[in-house]
């Protein structure tokens, strides 16, 4: 069959494809294009020499010095997800040493999934600026009201949990928070503990935690409002328990009492709903990720202020 490229071509394809192989390939004596032996040598990418002791040293060395670095701080947040780690992007960003408990191995809480282990979240103007700041890509659904947005959960998650990590946030996961540190009548502190001791026989669970101070704590737990809740079983605080879905009210509600609840405590979040009895607001996460920005600009006014 009779080539349709012209001679020009011809030659050019040629002198490429032997530039290309000759960084691959030896050539035979007679200079031909014969395939020998494929190079491993320098022309080839090869990992670096590293033995076990070298990997398990790196993460060590580097997980302590970090955490060393974070045994005081600016701000904790307990509590890794759409709140949390929105205040955390915003304060770490402006320079405060910010730390962010969560117990489980993974970041972003509900905000992977949106309603019914379906993965599309909602927002509702004017938290779409929020995903603009991120990059994530959303889209309108006039169809079924105007002002209301939907994403994948996973790139808005992914995105957010990065926004955080990027801004220098300590992310400490797998660390279940355990009680405050409690010092002239305000909060001052964290007591953490590795997640999985709590999952131990109760006969092999005599691991003390250790505690880590700050100059202000974010209750970003969701419902359950763990910090504000070690502060309630006290007495110090009267936590007046969620209400009913109410997702019209529930979004300004939550982000309106987005509040210091206790000296050097300030609840975000759901754990608002919690601690001021506000309906809930199921699978749309505008008002939680607005109500981090609120948190995120309250701690820092009092951290400020010290």
């Amino acid at each position: 069959m009779s080539s349709i490229l012209t001679p020009a071509f011809e030659i050019r394809c040629k002198v490429n494809v032997w530039f290309f192989f000759t960084n691959l390939i030896e050539l035979s004596p007679s200079g031909n294009l014969q395939i020998i032996s494929i190079k491993m040598g320098e022309d080839m990418n090869q990992f670096a020499q590293a033995t076990e002791k070298d990997i398990t040293r790196s993460i060590v060395e580097e997980f302590l010095g970090d955490f060393l670095n974070h045994i005081e701080s600016d701000v904790i947040i307990v509590g890794g997800g759409p709140s949390g780690l929105v205040a955390a992007r915003d304060l770490a960003s402006k320079g405060l040493k910010t730390v962010v408990l969560e117990s489980n191995n993974y970041f972003g809480g509900g905000f992977w999934l949106g309603g019914y282990l379906m993965n599309k979240v909602t927002v509702r103007a004017p938290a779409q600026r929020i995903f603009d700041q991120l990059g994530v890509p959303y889209k309108e659904v006039p169809a079924i009201k105007e002002g209301l947005y939907v994403a994948d959960a996973p790139s808005a998650c992914s995105k957010l949990i990065s926004a955080a990590c990027d801004a220098g946030a300590f992310m400490l996961n797998m660390n279940k928070f355990d009680d405050v540190v409690l010092r002239d009548g305000r909060v001052c502190g964290a007591v953490t503990n590795w997640t999985p001791v709590s999952a131990l026989p109760r006969a092999i669970t005599c691991v003390d935690p250790v505690a880590i101070e700050t100059k202000c704590v974010i209750d970003a737990t969701g419902h359950d409002a763990v910090v504000a809740n070690s502060l309630a079983n006290r007495g110090l605080v009267d936590l007046k328990g969620f209400l009913g879905m109410d997702v019209d009210n529930s979004e300004d509600a939550v982000v309106d009492n987005t509040s210091e609840l206790f000296p050097g405590l300030v609840v975000t979040g759901m754990a608002a709903a919690t601690c001021f009895g506000l309906s809930r607001m199921g699978p749309t996460f505008g008002g939680m990720l607005e109500s981090g920005v609120k948190a995120a600009k309250i701690a820092e006014e009092i951290v400020r202020s010290q």
